[in-house]
């Protein structure tokens, strides 16, 4: 994904720091996640901090000297948030641009202005899964949580079959598609090519999406048929704004680093030639770091400045998007650190010995991993960065597609059941006014659907590939 990978960077600078039995490591890995855990939970502190005192303790349970266990735990944390810590914040503008400057709504007003009655909910999922593309989930479901309102009230529809399709739509690229910062975490972890892991992503995708989207959304209205709370229709962000940018040119740009990351894998493939011109120039321009800045640089024109932005609106409106990530980047950098750590004290070497006398497959394995952990954690990027710390070793020998595979699994299986420890289950509880149950009958089951499809087709990938 970039040149400098957190594994190059924890080789030249920590040695394992421990030599204990896998029965000592395997308590540590129990006992270090429990307290992340606890801390979580139980104690509702920051992610950033119970991940970097988990790392801590991991590190004392194995019994490892403490100096050693910092070192790892900073080592990876410099090391993930070098890697990714620059594509999230180019995200995260581009994020901004599209909100602020209108062009999401102009994509959601465009899409239903031509869809009605049955298409609707495919209409959602399609503005969702475009929408969510550069957006955070969160931020995501502010920006469509009014659209998905008006909808439903204007067009006299259920709230659920029109709003599980989006937040479907939403969730899937959180999980399965880079930028976001669980896959490029996990595709940095385990060495894979993240325009072949994009790839693959999107062939997962449509298909889940689908079946999360607007099949399960028929049951989720027949099993929670509530109207939209009115409310809770906020103002949109684009109504004191005199004009906005086009829809054919903000959908452009949107999918502009997508285009442009998926044009270098395609390249890589085809040519495979390090040597050859055009490969350059495709793996330069195909780069996460230039496919996202030129979004931006090309946003600021086709969005920003076609919205009628000032350079000093421009300059806010950048300046706005870095400070809510502040604490993502502290979350993936400690995640980092605390798979560092893992690595480190062998729990790698510990898995690769386990798993050599089981008959369980390492995409599925990876999935299980990352599904214990979202059950206990609540957070899908804690999930995926711990997990993708833990199966790192398997990817030794893998071929690119199996890698790119690999880190699916570990996507798939950081979205099963969202429940109550999860900030993203209060969200949607809170915006459509639904009680624990009803959430659990809609949300919960969605994400769950979403899971377990994913990891459906990315194992019948598997026998393709």
């Amino acid at each position: 994904m970039t040149s400098l990978s957190v594994e190059t960077l924890a080789a030249d600078a920590v040695e394992p720091i421990t030599s204990a039995g896998n029965a000592q490591l395997g308590i540590a890995v129990l006992a270090g996640i429990a307290v992340i855990v606890l801390l979580i939970t139980k104690f509702k502190l920051h992610a950033f901090l119970a991940l970097t005192i988990g790392s801590l303790a991991l590190g004392a349970f194995a019994g490892a000297p403490l100096a050693d266990t910092i070192k790892s735990f900073t080592t990876g944390l410099g090391a993930t948030v070098a890697g990714v810590g620059v594509l999230i914040a180019l995200g995260a503008i581009l994020g901004k641009l599209l909100a602020d400057s209108g062009g999401a709504d102009q994509i959601v007003d465009t899409i239903l202005a031509r869809a009605s009655g049955r298409a609707m909910p495919w209409a959602m999922v399609l503005i969702a899964s475009v929408i969510g593309l550069p957006l955070f989930f969160e931020v995501g479901i502010v920006l469509l949580i009014p659209v998905v309102l008006m909808v439903a009230k204007r067009g006299n529809y259920s709230l659920m079959r029109i709003g599980i399709p989006a937040l479907a739509g939403l969730s899937v690229m959180h999980g399965l598609i880079p930028p976001h910062p669980g896959p490029l975490v996990a595709i940095d972890a385990v060495g894979a090519n993240l325009g072949v892991t994009l790839a693959l992503g999107l062939v997962v995708a449509i298909p889940t999406v689908i079946i999360a989207g607007p099949v399960f959304s028929r049951y989720a209205a027949r099993w929670v048929d509530i109207p939209a709370p009115e409310h809770m229709i906020p103002t949109r962000p684009s109504e004191d704004l005199e004009k906005r940018p086009g829809f054919g040119v903000t959908v452009a740009t949107v999918l502009l680093p997508v285009v442009l990351m998926l044009v270098k894998a395609l390249v890589d493939i085809v040519v495979d030639d390090p040597e050859n011109s055009v490969q350059k120039v495709t793996d330069v321009i195909g780069s996460p770091l230039i496919a996202l800045l030129a979004a931006v640089i090309v946003a600021l024109f086709t969005l920003g400045r076609a919205a009628g932005f000032s350079k000093e609106r421009l300059s806010s409106t950048v300046e706005k998007s870095l400070a809510p990530i502040a604490g993502v980047l502290l979350i993936v950098g400690a995640g980092g650190g605390f798979k560092q750590t893992l690595i480190d004290i062998g729990v790698g070497q510990m898995i690769l010995d386990f798993s050599r006398n089981w008959s369980i497959p390492a995409l599925l394995l990876a999935w299980l991993i990352a599904v214990a952990i979202r059950l206990a954690t609540g957070s899908a990027t804690v999930a995926t960065i711990s997990a993708a710390g833990l199966v790192a070793p398997l990817a030794e020998g893998m071929s690119t597609g199996e890698t790119a595979l690999l880190v699916l699994a570990i996507g798939a299986g950081s979205l099963f059941f969202s429940h109550v420890n999860d900030a993203g289950f209060w969200l949607v509880k809170e915006y459509f006014g639904m009680n624990v149950g009803q959430t659990i009958k809609t949300w919960s089951v969605m994400e769950t659907i979403i899971s377990i499809v994913g990891i459906v087709f990315v194992l019948l990938l598997s026998l393709v590939l």
